[in-house]
């Protein structure tokens, strides 16, 4: 039984429209890096350098006790790994100088007799000066300096407690009590990321900004070609209609960006170790729905559009918009209220969410519903949209 009538002439014609697409790709090297090796590059430096973990930040000392305590702190900070002893001193002002020169980040300060309020009462301040002109990053030095000393007072704590029972006179059969000095301890565990690895954070992120780049701009760019070469309205002229024209054009884009995305995931589970926990089958029907909205806004660029220098400028005013309210580099929950609700209209907010919970948490269908329905609704809207946009320009 061979198969006839309009659905099939429209399914050969795409199907011979998309394969001229696909080799117009592969022969243009260019177009082929842009799609295929540029964002398998950019993923292996970008998730190198979109971090949040400190490493050898440089301290500056200004120690004034100079006993055995306060050398003590000084080894934990530099044998940490976080940190680096740049210099030291016994006033301030070298230390100041220091920060002003970028050559210290943070300035350590161990007041005089930091001994001996510790081995009187168990406590004695430090204060820490660090450079906070760069941001997030100076509170992440503060809370690595802070948990350092912390786990020293506790070191010391521990010492000066067998110290204190030799002192103490326990009458025979009772038992000394002990002493907690009023402290709670809290217990933490870390759910879904045990080892606090930034990177399982940020490699899905950057995939999702990745994809999203190359499903709008590449579809803007190419449909704006043939704009600017004339072969949309020598297209108009032929029986070909502009559903199979749309189609033949979007879907060889879909399919590379899914391979790509195959790849991205490739990479950041054997380099970066990303866990994926749930299913991948999910994860791309997921990817599939949101790369819709994708070629959608980049079709709808293209109906705003006569150049690809146009195209590819609008292109990136949205997605730098896209990618900054998207919780890609930083979370959703440390945003302002309004900016919280104005990201519900992001769609690479919804798209990050899924990856991030299929990868790290082992989600499921239910565990997604509401991100992925979204992203259903705001594919058909755009899409249909930029068609009826597209008809109105090209009619």
């Amino acid at each position: 039984m061979t198969l006839r009538g309009p659905s099939f002439a429209f399914l050969r014609r795409t199907t011979v429209l998309a394969r001229a697409e696909v080799l117009h790709v592969v022969r243009d090297r260019a177009t082929l890096a842009q799609i295929v090796m540029l964002p398998i590059i950019q993923l292996l430096v970008l998730s190198n350098a979109t971090t949040f973990t400190i490493r050898e930040t440089p301290v500056w000392v200004v120690d004034r006790d100079q006993s055995t305590e306060s050398r003590g702190l000084v080894d934990r900070l530099g044998a940490s790994g976080y940190f680096r002893i740049e210099g030291a001193s016994m006033s301030g002002e070298p230390a100041n100088e220091a920060m002003l020169r970028g050559d210290a980040t943070l300035v350590l300060t161990i007041p005089t007799d930091f001994a001996r309020d510790i081995t009187r009462t168990g406590s004695a301040p430090v204060h820490f000066d660090v450079n906070a002109e760069k941001g997030a990053a100076a509170g992440v030095v503060q809370s690595y300096a802070s948990q350092i000393v912390a786990a020293y007072a506790r070191e010391l704590e521990m010492e000066r407690r067998p110290r204190q029972s030799l002192v103490r006179d326990v009458p025979s059969g009772m038992q000394a009590p002990t002493t907690t000095g009023g402290h709670i301890e809290a217990v933490a565990r870390s759910w879904y990321n045990p080892a606090l690895n930034y990177k399982h954070f940020m490699v899905p992120g950057i995939l999702v900004a990745l994809v999203s780049m190359i499903g709008t701009l590449v579809t803007a760019q190419n449909i704006a070609r043939e704009k600017e070469m004339g072969t949309i309205e020598q297209l108009n002229v032929t029986p070909i209609t502009r559903a199979e024209f749309i189609a033949a054009k979007l879907l060889p884009f879909w399919v590379l960006a899914l391979l790509d995305l195959a790849l991205g995931l490739a990479v950041g589970h054997l380099v970066f170790g990303v866990p994926i926990r749930g299913s991948l089958l999910l994860l791309f029907a997921s990817a599939g729905v949101y790369l819709v909205v994708a070629l959608g806004i980049g079709l709808f660029i293209s109906t705003m559009v006569e150049t690809q220098q146009q195209a590819m400028f609008v292109t990136f005013f949205l997605l730098m918009i896209y990618l900054l309210m998207g919780g890609l580099f930083t979370p959703i929950d440390s945003m302002p209220r309004w900016v919280q609700l104005l990201s519900e209209l992001n769609p690479i907010r919804h798209f990050a969410t899924i990856m991030r919970r299929i990868l790290m948490k082992g989600a499921g269908l239910d565990d997604i519903a509401r991100p992925l329905g979204i992203l259903a609704l705001y594919a058909t809207l755009i899409l249909t949209v930029a068609i009826r946009r597209y008809r109105k320009q090209t009619a």
